[in-house]
């Protein structure tokens, strides 16, 4: 019983401080020792069946990894450690790169700032519509659309029969006005000579009354002394009269004579105005044939063609488009762009139909005035609510090496690079740096 007592009171006791394996143990352990100790005994007893135990919970053990022994020095040392402590290389590698960054941005900043650009602009021209002043029927069209001609080719003919016959009307009609010119000028021939023949007729007429006035004197004086008969004396006084007669008759007929040679001269002047409007009705004919070829007056393509042979074409009828070979890029820039643009600064041009190409050009005006007030309809800014906005000026640019293997029109989008300031930027002179240092190195 000692033994029994004891054995239950070990296996009823354990370690305070036993875990719940060695617990488990102990409980499986008990029944064995007592059972071997009372067979070491040489007691046969009769055992009283054990009272029945509720079974034990299950127990999930876990077990826990024994916790690593640190240092105190260690365990202070860890807040104090950061980024940069942990990844010292990655940190400088980033720097680097903001460094250059933050560099690469200014130099960006700096050049950028010597230029102004804008993309609202496009490709100008004067382009017009080629009519003809005269009507006919259209005979031959030798070109076609998109065609580049230069100036004198023809564009388009028209039916020349009409004109032609006109033409030779006025021609004659020039020919005959100078052959009545040449009438009267051999009539002013005629008059003057019978002007000179009336001037002798006078001049005789005068000797004759000088003859006859002193032949009258004479006779009246000897008959006064009575060396002469009264007859006589009478005889040369009627004769003087009519040597007075005379002459007055060939003053008159030469007055006559010039008054017909002055109306005469009329006569060539209206016979000159009528050559001189002939003439003008064959020069108005000369032209009216040659409306008939019409031509292009300058160099440029041809555009929206819509001549074509056998049409009518009326004075005045568009037969096709026409764009100048002249152009040139208007740029709208803002208003607050334009503070250091002036005529002459060069301009570097992209455009949009051909991008591998650099075209070089320069400042040739700024219109003075924005867009919206050379509009149709200008804005009205002292009605109804103003907003400010900003505005936009045209600039007129022209292109220095114009490409002549391309064809550029009316429209065509442009982005020009207006350079404002003519100093070098900081990029700029970065050769020039490394080629000093290379020198002093």
């Amino acid at each position: 019983m000692a033994l029994q007592t004891q054995n239950r009171d070990r296996g009823g006791q354990g370690p305070p401080q036993s875990s719940g394996r060695q617990q488990a143990r102990a409980s499986a352990w008990a029944p064995n020792e007592r059972e071997r100790l009372t067979a070491d005994s040489g007691e046969l007893r009769a055992r009283a069946p054990a009272p029945r135990e509720p079974p034990p919970r299950e127990r999930r053990i876990v077990e826990v990894p024994a916790e690593r022994e640190s240092h105190p020095d260690e365990r202070s040392d860890e807040p104090r450690r950061g980024l940069l402590r942990r990844h010292p290389f990655a940190f400088v590698i980033g720097l680097l790169f903001f460094i250059a960054a933050a560099a690469g941005g200014y130099l960006y900043w700096d050049y950028a700032r010597h230029f102004e650009s804008t993309d609202d602009a496009f490709v100008a021209a004067r382009q017009f519509p080629i009519a003809p002043k005269v009507s006919g029927y259209i005979t031959a069209v030798p070109v076609t659309d998109n065609q580049h001609v230069a100036a004198g080719d023809v564009i388009a003919r028209i039916d020349d029969r009409d004109y032609r016959i006109a033409l030779d009307q006025a021609q004659a009609q020039v020919a005959s006005a100078q052959a009545n010119i040449q009438n009267i000028d051999a009539q002013i021939n005629v008059q003057q000579a019978q002007i000179t023949a009336n001037q002798a007729q006078v001049d005789q007429a005068q000797a004759a009354l000088v003859f006859a006035q002193q032949q009258a004197k004479r006779y009246q004086d000897l008959a006064q002394t009575g060396s002469g008969t009264v007859q006589n004396a009478q005889q040369w006084t009627s004769q003087q009269q009519q040597q007075e007669a005379a002459l007055a008759s060939a003053q008159a007929n030469l007055k006559v004579a010039q008054r017909q040679l002055e109306s005469v001269k009329a006569q060539r002047e209206s016979a000159v105005a009528s050559l001189a409007q002939a003439n003008a009705q064959r020069d108005q004919a000369q032209l009216n044939l040659s409306y008939t070829t019409v031509t292009a007056a300058q160099a440029g393509r041809v555009v929206q063609l819509s001549a074509a042979a056998g049409q009518f074409a009326q004075p005045g009828t568009n037969l096709t488009m026409f764009v100048p070979d002249e152009i040139w890029i208007t740029a709208n820039f803002k208003e607050t762009q334009l503070d250091r643009m002036r005529p002459g600064e060069p301009v570097t041009l992209e455009i949009d139909a051909y991008p591998e190409r650099a075209i070089r050009g320069h400042v040739d005006s700024v219109q003075p005035g924005s867009g919206t007030a050379f509009s149709l309809l200008p804005a009205q800014n002292a009605t109804g609510n103003y907003v400010k906005i900003v505005q936009r000026v045209p600039v007129k640019l022209l292109m220095d090496n114009l490409p002549k293997d391309v064809a550029l029109g009316p429209g065509m989008s442009v982005v020009p690079t207006v350079r404002v300031d003519p100093r070098p930027s900081l990029y700029e002179r970065l050769p020039t740096f490394y080629n000093k240092l290379r020198a002093w190195l």
